[in-house]
């Protein structure tokens, strides 16, 4: 298969799981106003192109907005002028905004909850500047996957990140429209659109298990190549009649 021919194909499964996900879940609303959380990586750049695209059919209408949040004491080295032109070239303005936090101050949480929640909190604020209703991330199937798989090992929940997660407190809702794409498939985007990769150089990175669980869920798909489909099938198929009861 030729290289043309071969891009032809990823985008059209990309592109095909993307707007099923997007239908199913109900992620786009009409007059939807969308954040989109531009952390420089391959999946969030994936997710600004192809909902910059989706916005051009406006079947509904929605507007979209770039954030990228600077977290000034991880060094994690950004190309904010790549990442304006990125957003510029698909018609997308950017907003950059800089934000640290202090890993002491909670030994509850570890650095990673902290980093992640502050970036978090910057985006609840640079959304409500924008007026937008809905902030979406970048998060695939194999990240919702090894959530799924982390909170059960090490939390004892059957919980994950969902596609669509109203956040009433902040009235706001989360939507992640990768949320049945694979990451094979946007790994391939990155290369063939040629993203520009970031510096990511986090002193924290070793404290999390997600690394060793992406491993556990490659060797049940190495077990299963279904496994995806079995563990994603498994948040609405719960045969509560077969589970212990609650005491």
């Amino acid at each position: 298969m030729k290289k043309n021919d071969a891009e032809a194909v990823l985008m059209r499964r990309i592109e095909r799981r993307f707007a099923k996900g997007v239908v199913q879940y109900g992620l786009i609303e009409e007059g939807d106003v969308i954040l989109i959380g531009l952390s420089g990586g391959k999946d969030s750049l994936a997710l600004l192109e192809l909902l910059a695209a989706r916005a051009c059919i406006h079947k509904p209408a929605f507007r979209v907005v770039a954030a990228h949040v600077v977290m000034e004491n991880i060094p994690y080295q950004s190309d904010t002028d790549y990442l304006r032109q990125f957003a510029e070239a698909c018609g997308v303005p950017l907003v950059v905004e800089h934000t640290a936090f202090d890993a002491s101050t909670d030994s509850r949480k570890s650095p990673c909850f902290l980093c992640s929640w502050n970036r978090r909190k910057v985006l609840f604020s640079i959304a409500k500047e924008q007026g937008c209703n809905k902030i979406a991330l970048g998060h695939h199937m194999d990240d919702i996957l090894q959530t799924l798989l982390m909170n059960m090992t090490f939390q004892g929940a059957f919980s994950t990140m969902p596609p669509r997660l109203v956040m009433k407190k902040f009235d706001m809702t989360i939507i992640r429209p990768l949320c049945l794409v694979h990451e094979a498939d946007l790994a391939e985007l990155a290369h063939l659109h040629q993203y520009r990769k970031q510096i990511k150089n986090c002193p924290y990175e070793h404290d999390s298990h997600r690394a060793a669980m992406k491993e556990v869920f490659h060797q049940l798909e190495a077990m299963n190549p279904e496994a995806r489909y079995s563990l994603w099938s498994s948040m609405t198929n719960v045969q509560r009649d077969l589970l212990p009861e609650e005491e």
